[in-house]
């Protein structure tokens, strides 16, 4: 017989963010991050928590069986940026750049090339990604960096031909140790341009550039700080075997050039195919984040208390619908974001050669929608924190900051939607008539269809407005269509996003986890369909009742969603531990302020003087509370069960490794 006890709801819901191989996918990285090594630092100059993120890369190293599983595992390498993102932006920018960018491009390129990882496996050397210029960003494939094939030398020529081809904004300084890296540059054979290729390069030693190779910090950014760089080469030389090749083309023994790929652009795409799962992280990433948001802002709202209607009452600010609707709100958001970021992988991991395309634009596509709206998410909950959200001890600035790179990186979201949607333009989409009679808004189904509908019409009207365009003018007619075919793309990503919340519920059994999911997918589609309610009333879709009647049902829906959304935190999976660093997610939020020197403290500390007053972590969640405190505050009996306790969740933790890999890194098929 099996005893084991039926999956909670909090497990289900659990189950449907993270998928359902938790604790293989994302069990390591989960308690990677309630480790010692990665708690939140107190303060340190930019300097200081640059050189504290390279420690934590080598920590994160030291724990892998082997870096090159990770860097071979699309899903890991997700599970690393959605729960190390929210806890260190920088190490989660060092470490993405290492395993997927550097050591995934060298994986993937011309397996039978006998080349030793042995320093990037082991961090003797950290690798970096050398890509964009100053004048070439999502252009790329126009870069201008040279690499000159040298016959006598069996080698290639690297040099920067102008200050608009300097590399921009990689990690390349010495900081974290001695770097090399994955260089794009245009191939030069016998003053034939072959197009863009990588190139491995060692950048520096453990102090400065190599000769040939010049390296300058940038301004530092906003949020966590990385070493970003302006890198350019000086006629800097390295071996045939530098060249990262591939069925792209590759130099031969007798130098000539060969390529099984005409297209030069192509070339391009098959050197940085790496982009690909580095979208799907950056989703990963604003997933992560917005979780963490949302479950730190949710809790404040239930610990700040303020004045009811009588003046002796206090409730907590969450009480009021000014203050939970939003969060109810951003809720139904996160979880079509998890969703979608699931749906997005799953698709890519799983294509077909013969629907690659198709994946790779709907992971793009994910990619902008999921860190767009982890922006919204983060701002609504920073706002719903006031001045305590813009502390910088509270995490939320430093997440808000975070996201705008991730916005960026991997291709900016609006030029990565703007080539979704001329894909999409013109592609057929076969579809079911509309029904003759409007449904009912309490349908599920009868609410797809609307996401469905809302696409349609926007890529129907942009291909109209194209139409209408003169003849002639290529950038002009796309100008005429970009602005609607931009909105259909939105609109995808919704309908995309919805599809996979059905999915979701048809997957869980009937009860209450099956209910909680079945009201946000209905507050999310609701406000969708709100927000474009005129377009489906004219279109017919919507009779001027249910348009007239949709903002009592959006308020219906938040009113049923907010009553749970304090216990669908739970579902995020975040460790106590973790969140007891936030100190506005604890209920002993304000003792942080607490000032020893303060007068409430006169009478009874006596006799404590001169000792300088410092901000600390709450108690509920403090590592530095001074012992006998501790003790005076437990009793000998309290004493007694923590010690108890203490021993049984040693001896049981000592009994399994600290950090299993097997949980998050596995061989794949």
């Amino acid at each position: 017989m099996n005893d084991a006890a039926p999956p909670s709801t909090n497990d289900l819901l659990t189950a449907v963010l993270f998928g359902p191989n938790f604790r293989r996918e994302h069990g390591f990285w989960r308690r990677l991050l309630t480790t010692e090594p990665f708690r939140r630092p107190d303060g340190g100059t930019p300097d200081e928590r640059l050189a504290l993120s390279y420690h934590r890369l080598r920590i994160l190293n030291n724990a892998l069986d082997s870096g090159a599983r990770l860097a071979a595992d699309p899903r890991a390498l997700a599970a690393l940026h959605e729960w190390l993102g929210p806890v260190d932006p920088a190490l989660t920018t060092v470490a993405g750049i290492h395993y997927n960018l550097f050591l995934g491009s060298l994986l993937d390129h011309d397996a039978g090339t006998l080349r030793d990882l042995s320093d990037f496996l082991a961090l003797r050397r950290v690798g970096t990604f050398l890509c964009t210029e100053v004048a070439h960003g999502n252009d790329a494939a126009a870069i201008e960096t040279t690499a000159t094939y040298d016959r006598e030398r069996d080698g290639f020529v690297l040099h920067t031909p102008h200050a608009g081809a300097q590399k921009f904004m990689p990690n390349t300084s010495p900081a974290g140790g001695p770097k090399s890296g994955v260089v794009a540059a245009r191939l030069l054979v016998d003053g034939a341009d072959h197009g863009v290729f990588l190139f491995l390069v060692p950048l520096t030693d453990a102090h400065r550039a190599l000769p040939g190779v010049r390296v300058r910090r940038l301004p530092a950014r906003m949020g966590s700080p990385v070493d970003h760089c302006l890198t350019s080469f000086d006629r800097h030389f390295v071996p045939r075997d530098a060249l990262l090749a591939g069925q792209q083309g590759r130099i031969g023994d007798d130098g000539r050039f060969r390529s099984e790929v005409p297209n030069r652009r192509r070339r391009f795409l098959a050197s940085i195919g790496r982009v690909t799962p580095g979208k799907i992280s950056m989703s990963a990433c604003a997933v992560g984040s917005a979780r963490v948001t949302l479950a730190i802002a949710v809790r404040y709202a239930g610990h700040r208390m303020i004045s009811g209607s009588r003046a002796a009452r206090r409730i907590p600010v969450y009480a009021h619908r000014t203050h939970h609707g939003p969060l109810a709100g951003a809720m139904a958001t996160v979880y079509a974001m998890s969703l979608l970021h699931r749906r997005a992988l799953d698709r890519w991991e799983s294509a077909p050669e013969s629907d690659r395309d198709e994946a790779e634009r709907l992971v793009a596509v994910a990619k902008g929608w999921i860190t767009w709206q982890a922006r919204a998410v983060i701002v609504e909950c920073r706002e719903r924190c006031g001045a305590q959200g813009l502390l910088e001890n509270n995490g939320m600035a430093e997440l808000l900051t975070g996201i705008e790179g991730a916005i960026t990186a991997e291709g900016d979201n609006l030029a990565v939607h703007a080539k979704a949607a001329a894909e999409m333009l013109f592609s057929a989409t076969v579809r079911e008539p509309a029904p003759e009679d409007p449904g009912d808004t309490d349908d599920p189904a009868f609410l797809g269809g609307l996401f469905a509908a809302v696409e349609d019409l926007w890529f129907a009207r942009a291909r109209e407005r194209m139409a209408a365009a003169p003849p002639g003018d290529p950038l002009g007619r796309w100008n005429a269509a970009s602005s609607a075919a931009l909105r259909g793309v939105e609109a995808h990503a919704y309908r995309q996003a919805d599809e996979a919340y059905a999915e979701a519920v048809a997957a869980l059994p009937d009860g209450a986890a099956r209910e909680r999911l079945t009201e946000l997918r209905r507050l999310f589609a609701l406000r969708w369909i709100a927000r474009n309610g005129g377009d489906l009333l004219a279109s017919g879709r919507l009779t001027a009742d249910q348009v007239t009647f949709l903002p009592d049902a959006v308020e219906d829906a938040v009113t049923v969603v907010a009553e749970h959304t304090p216990a669908l935190v739970e579902s995020f999976a975040l460790p106590e531990r973790l969140m007891s660093d936030w100190p506005i997610a604890g209920p002993g939020y304000a003792d942080v302020y607490d000032d020893p020197e303060g007068p409430w403290h006169r009478g009874r500390r006596a006799g404590v003087r001169g000792r300088a007053a410092e901000f600390r972590r709450p108690v509920c969640g403090s590592r530095r509370r001074p012992l006998r405190e501790k003790v005076a505050a437990l009793g000998t009996r309290g004493v007694l069960l923590a010690y108890w306790g203490t021993t049984s969740v040693l001896s049981r933790w000592f009994e399994k490794p600290q950090v299993s890999v097997d949980e998050s890194v596995h061989p794949k098929a």
